[in-house]
Order: C-alpha cells, then structure tokens, then sequence
C-alpha cells in the first residue's frame, strides 16, 4: 500500500498580484500561499511530506475543459501594460490579471496534475497542493471569481484520460459555490460533485439559481451533482459534521470512488470576511480523515479560497497533520447542527432520494423555502489551536504478544509493550471485578490489556490491540481503570455475541451494543444484509459518538459477529477520528484471525474494497428512524435525518 503525503508549494504563484485598487479583489493576495507553507514550516509538517515540484500545466491539458479562445486570452496577458490588464480583467466577474497570472495559473494547473500523478501512480497515498490563482469558479470560456483555469476540473480531467478511473468524487468545501465545475460536470455519470456554500436564497455571490439543492445534474449526469445551500451564516462545526454524516459520506461511499479531489477553500473557516461562518480549523481535519476511508486512500487536497490568513493557515496545517496519519484533534463544544442546516439537510436528500439506493426508503420532508472582529478572532484561534494542538505520542500502536499465533498477524509498525506486573494486576482487578477473575489466564490477559491500555491513557500510544479469553469481561474492566484513571467519557463498542457486564460505578459510560446482545441497539448490525452497515454507521452510530465527545473508545469483539473484514476495517478507521484516536480494541481468543485487519485498520494500513452497492434493507432503515426519534433529543447529531420532530 502507498504510504506518504505529497506537498507542492512553488513561490513562483505568489507573482500574480492586483496591480491596482479593487475592493472586491484586494483579498486574494499573495500571502495566502506564504502565511500557510511558514505555519506548515512552524509545526515541523514540510520536513515530513515528500515534496514534489510543480510544473507548468501544457496547453493540451488546459484544453481538457476551457476553450482554445479562453486559453489565448489568458496567454496574451503576459505583454500587458497595466490599463490594457485593467481593461480585459473587467470583461469578467472578479478576476484581475497581472503579466505573470497566466504563468502562475499555468503552475497551478500543473501542480493539481503532480499530486495526482503522485497518488495513482503509488508514490505517496495523499497529499496537497498550495496553488494560486485558485480555479473552481472558472469555466469553459471564462475566467470568474478569482479563477483563471479550473485546476480540480482539470485534475479531474486528466486522471479520467491517463489512468482510465471512471469514478472521481470532487468535494468543495469552499464557502462559494464552485459553479465553474458543476457546469463543466453536470452531465458527467462518472464524476460526483459535492459542494456547500453560503446561498442565502440566492442573496450571496454568485447568486444563481443553480446553486440551489434542487440542481441534482443533467441528463446521465442527474444525481452526480450535490449542492448543499447555506442559507445563513456563522454555521460551525456540528453543522459542517452533520452535512458529512447525513448527505455527502452515504452517497460518496454508494459512489466508491477510484480517486477523491478536494476543492480545498477555508473561507469556510472561522473568521473569513466572505464566508462569516465559525467552523474551527480543527473540524477539517475531521472532514479529510472521513475523506481518507474512501478511494484507498487516494485523496488529492487542492487549494482554492480562504482570505483570514491565520484562519486559512492553522486550516492549511490540520489538513495537512490528518493526511499524514496524526491523530484528529478532539471536536469541543455542543453538537447540534442549527434549524436552517437541518432544513437544507433534508432537501438535499429528498431530491435526490431518486436517484441513491441509500435514500430509497427514507421518508422526508422538504421545505422549500470589520477591524475589531479580526482581531478577536486572531486571540481565539491562538488560544483555540493551543489548547487542541497536541504532542503526536510516540507509539501509533501497542500490543502485548501473547502468544507466537497472534505475533505474526501483527504488522511491524506495531509496538509491542512489556505486560504489567502481576501484584499489580491482581491489586487493581479486586478493586474493578475480582469476583469474576477465577482463572489464571483471564488474569494473565487482563495484565496484557491493562499494560496496553495504561500506554494509551499515559499518551505514550496512540491506540493498542489486545487478545482476551473473555473480551467483555477485559473490556469492563478497560471501562472502570480508565474512569478511575480521569477519562470521564468513554464510548464502548460490542460486536458480536458476548455477555455484557453492567457497570454500575458511574455515569459516564455510552454502550453501544452492535451484535447479539439482547437490548435497543442490537439490530444495528446484527445479520446486516446489502448496506445496512452504512445505514446504521452514517445514520446513528457516528451522530450519536460524535454528540457524546468521548475521550476514549474501547471495542470488544466476540463470536458470532456480523461484520465482514472491510466493515470492521471502515469501522476503525472512521472511530479513529474521535478521542484524539485513543482506541482499545478487545479480541476474544476464539477470533485471533481478526488480529491482523484490527492492527492494520488501527495503524491506518487498511485497503478497502467494497464491491457493488447493494440498497438498505427497508426493515433496517425504519428501525433506525425510529431509534432517531426516540434519541435525537439527547443526540442532537440525529436530527437531520428524515423527518425531525423539532
């Protein structure tokens, strides 16, 4: 599997710069790029990517999307004076020209087709390129809104011609709608085009009514194109998590894409004069780790706006720590996505409900329907990325060997870590379930789980894997050293059939129980048949574990589970987005053949293969809806499922 994150940064793109006064175009400076490589350079992140050069995209590339007249305007820029620049830029909607745009654009084509060679080609497994001028809002024959060649188009493009892929999801995740790219794509079975964007009912830039959620495609193309209007500011982070949960990660992983495309914009961020939203820069690392469960791997993270300097480059830098494998800072605050987001959540997936098997049976309602302040926001993100900013532990993942059948299911990057002393383990089991402890080899195991889970709690780990002859009992007795340890909220995961012994110590504990234990959780995944898998992960369980805010998850399997290798995979990696990563996993004895796709999933070396999408089954959906109903008062994550009784 490929391993590594590509960075592309060329000083030469910061030469295209507004030679002249224009209030609307003043913000996209050259800075942008300088401020986020200097951030990346501050956090110790450039000396760990592999770098790649850009180059200069050829005109034959460029002609896969914009025209031959497009292409010679921009080339005739290049022996301008200033009033001849003045005078062509204003044939177009925002956009100004400097006699180097078109070789800065020109890289910055070229840098998008580095990346992506880079990722097919097994160099690296991600990475991200910092371009300028960005390109999401150019289109065939038309520079707009700062964009002079659509650079993700292109990319898009080019990977379709040169590698053959014939299914490329495109997430935009700038403020503005990237409505150059849905042109160029909305009749195009073969790529998927998510964006949200501030709409305001079309109040705000570029105020068309085609950046509404009822803008599904064209022809072949309908159902491939997601627009997901907002339709008023300061939306945050359970907003843009929530849109992730209940409209573009069930329809992306349905799509399975060979290769995903990031139109990377943090004018989407906190404290952006264009976007005026308050989503925090730590919230996009959640984004591109859900991101990096698709495809893969392969993801291509391509900037585009962003226009708060700090904003951008704290957001620049968080991207770039989850592409390289670090754990996901922990989300704070409370997790309720507003009413509006919740109306636009509900219309986007009653449109295209037509057209996605994992809408079909789902029941909807839709509703058509200055200085100072910068300065405030510069103290809250200094103060902000100090307190989620984290020392990487040394250890991704600890083990403690056992046994020389379970030794060689363990990938190498896995550490294995000296078990605790036995005086030790029987002092601290008497005080948790020492009435329950009868045999020496639950005892014996116990020492292993507990020398793992200590390195986990001690942040000398990232996570840890641990065999049990009795994975429950090891996984409450994991529970009640961490709640005594000062974990005050631990998220535990039982799959398969296994007795679950109650834990009656505290308040602090969300069980979710994924198999054959006989309470309101168990049909989730109990002889999940098609994607009902999907279902239940995108629909309850993550909106549910991200509302609880755990500081560690513990996940115990038994026999008799029905999760295949990929599920249990995909389940690992997406809970490796919470408690800062800290995971305990609990494998009973009797299922050590699950040892090598825990360790892989744990140390981020999982390949997924999904195969066909097969619907939910309508049963299952149903019941969940009705498990929504019943929480989504206590969650608040699920209420932008279905209809909401708000």
């Amino acid at each position: 599997m490929a391993s590594g994150t590509a960075l592309i940064y060329d000083e030469e793109m910061t030469s295209h710069k507004l030679l002249w006064n224009d209030p609307i175009c003043d913000i996209e400076v050259p800075e942008r790029l300088t401020s986020s490589y200097e951030q990346l350079k501050c956090y110790h992140l450039v000396e760990r990517c592999v770098r790649v050069p850009a180059r200069e995209g050829s005109e034959e590339e460029i002609l896969l999307v914009h025209s031959s007249e497009h292409l010679e305007v921009a080339k005739s820029t290049q022996t301008m004076n200033e009033e001849e620049l003045k005078s062509v830029s204003g044939n177009y909607d925002a956009f100004f020209f400097h006699p180097r745009t078109y070789h800065c654009a020109k890289l910055a084509v070229g840098a998008s087709l580095q990346l992506v060679d880079s990722v097919m080609s097994g160099k690296v497994c991600n990475g991200m390129a910092l371009v300028r001028p960005p390109g999401h809002h150019s289109q065939r024959n038309a520079a707009n809104g700062f964009c002079l060649f659509n650079n993700v188009a292109i990319a898009a493009k080019y990977a379709k011609r040169k590698y053959g892929l014939q299914r490329i999801l495109i997430v935009d995740w700038d403020v503005h709608h990237g409505q150059g790219t849905q042109y160029i794509f909305e009749e195009d079975p073969s790529v998927l085009y998510f964006s949200w964007h501030r709409y305001e009912h079309q109040e705000f830039w570029p105020s068309l009514k085609e950046s509404n959620y009822d803008a599904v495609g064209l022809g072949r193309g309908k159902g491939r194109n997601i627009n997901l209007p907002w339709n008023k500011v300061g939306m945050g982070n359970s907003d843009y998590l929530a849109v992730f949960f209940h409209v573009l990660l069930p329809m992306a992983f349905e799509f399975d894409p060979e290769l995903v495309l990031v139109s990377s914009g943090y004018d989407s961020g906190i404290g952006d004069p264009e976007g005026q939203m308050n989503a925090t820069p730590d919230v996009f690392a959640h984004l591109t780790h859900f991101l990096m469960q698709l495809a893969n791997g392969r993801l291509c993270v391509i900037l585009e706006g962003g226009y708060h300097l700090k904003s951008l480059a704290e957001s620049v830098c968080m991207t770039v720590k989850t592409l390289l494998g670090d754990p996901v800072p922990q989300i704070t605050g409370e997790m309720a996505p507003c009413l509006s987001a919740i109306e636009s959540i509900q219309n986007v997936r009653a449109a295209h409900k037509p057209y996605w098997k994992c809408l079909m049976y789902e029941e909807h309602e839709s509703n058509i329907t200055n200085k100072d302040e910068m300065v405030k926001v510069e103290r809250f993100l200094e103060l902000h990325m100090k307190n989620i900013l984290f020392p990487v532990p040394p250890i991704k993942t600890a083990a403690t060997i056992e046994s020389k059948a379970s030794a060689h299911l363990l990938p190498v990057s896995v550490c294995a870590v000296k078990e605790m002393d036995m005086n030790e383990v029987k002092t601290l089991v008497s005080a948790f379930y020492g009435d329950l402890v009868k045999e020496d080899e639950t005892l014996l195991s116990l020492g292993s789980m507990l020398a793992v889970l200590d390195k986990i709690l001690t942040k000398q780990a990232c996570n840890g894997i641990t065999e049990s002859p009795r994975a429950s009992l090891a996984a409450a007795v994991a529970l009640r050293h961490s709640v005594r340890f000062g974990f005050q909220r631990v998220l535990c995961i039982f799959v398969g059939d296994m007795e679950i012994i109650p834990n009656t110590e505290d308040g602090f504990t969300l069980f979710l129980y994924l198999a054959f234990t006989l309470n309101y959780f168990s049909f989730l995944l109990k002889g999940a048949e098609g994607n009902d898998f999907f279902s239940a992960v995108f629909g309850f369980i993550l909106p549910v574990a991200y509302s609880y805010q755990a500081n560690l998850t513990i996940i115990a399997f038994g026999p008799n589970r029905s999760l295949g290798i990929n599920e249990i995979s995909l389940l690992f990696g997406l809970l490796r987005g919470l408690a800062e990563s800290r995971i305990l996993a609990v494998i009973e004895n009797t299922e050590i053949n699950l040892m090598q796709t825990v360790a892989k999933a744990l140390v981020g070396d999982s390949t997924l293969d999904y195969g066909a999408y097969a619907p939910p089954s309508q049963e299952k959906v149903h019941t969940i809806k009705i498990l929504r109903d019943q929480f989504q008062q206590e969650w608040k994550m699920l209420q932008c499922s279905g209809k909401s009784s708000l």
